[in-house]
């Protein structure tokens, strides 16, 4: 019989490695201590030498994204050297989405922690710095940074929409609806006339691909009006 491979030792990194996975295919219900153990095929007491509990998981899945955020953002700056400065947030912006779309559980946990993520100061840094590159002033991207709000991590806050990946009864959502046609006559014939497409990208109602790259481009054309020329 062959000796059996050693399994890799476990690390912070492999744990959030496998949080990931887990979350993306089963969303955030799923993860717990002890299911996550289980898929590492350790003991739940394990974990907590790499990380603190179950905040300290959560902290560090938002800290896994956003490292995949800003090499986002810097490849988008590699890509984009030459360009503009619309061009460039652009990419980085369509950058972190790509990033939101692979884990659509990604914007309910990155507004719902208490502190803001270290790593996330570094990839604002990179947006005023384009901004100013541009040719604005500190007081317009200051501005801008309220205009572009969640925007610039990739998806977009919506009042009418449900929480990222959240799962919907197709049952309740129709008698909703019904019951939304009677009271409020517009915003229901605008909910049937702008309901998306099952393929098309989306992280709740009001965050389709189409929606999001038409909002930017408002923003940037606003902006536009206040760069001196």
């Amino acid at each position: 019989m062959g000796a059996r491979k050693p399994r890799d030792p476990l690390s912070r990194e492999r744990v959030l490695v496998s949080a990931i996975a887990l979350v993306d295919a089963e969303g955030m219900a799923a993860l717990t201590m002890r299911r996550l153990a289980a898929e590492l095929g350790v003991e739940a007491m394990s974990l907590y030498h790499h990380l603190p509990g179950k905040g300290g998981l959560l902290d560090g899945l938002v800290d896994a994204v956003v490292t995949e955020i800003t090499s986002a953002a810097d490849r988008a700056e590699a890509d984009a050297a030459r360009a503009d400065w619309r061009a460039r947030l652009r990419l980085r912006f369509l950058g972190a989405r790509a990033v939101m779309l692979r884990h659509p559980w990604a914007p309910a946990l990155l507004t719902g922690r208490p502190a803001v993520p270290a790593g996330l100061y570094v990839y604002y840094d990179g947006i005023v710095a384009t901004l100013v590159d541009g040719g604005f002033s500190y007081r317009i991207a200051h501005r801008a940074l309220h205009a572009f709000g969640s925007l610039a991590l990739g998806f977009s806050q919506e009042v009418f929409q449900p929480s990222a990946g959240e799962e919907t009864d197709a049952e309740a959502e129709e008698a909703e609806m019904a019951a939304l046609a009677e009271r409020l006559p517009h915003l229901a014939a605008m909910v049937a006339a702008e309901t998306h497409d099952a393929a098309d990208p989306t992280l709740g109602w009001c965050d389709s691909q189409t929606e999001f790259e038409f909002t930017l481009d408002l923003l940037f054309d606003g902006l536009e009006r206040h760069r001196p020329r």
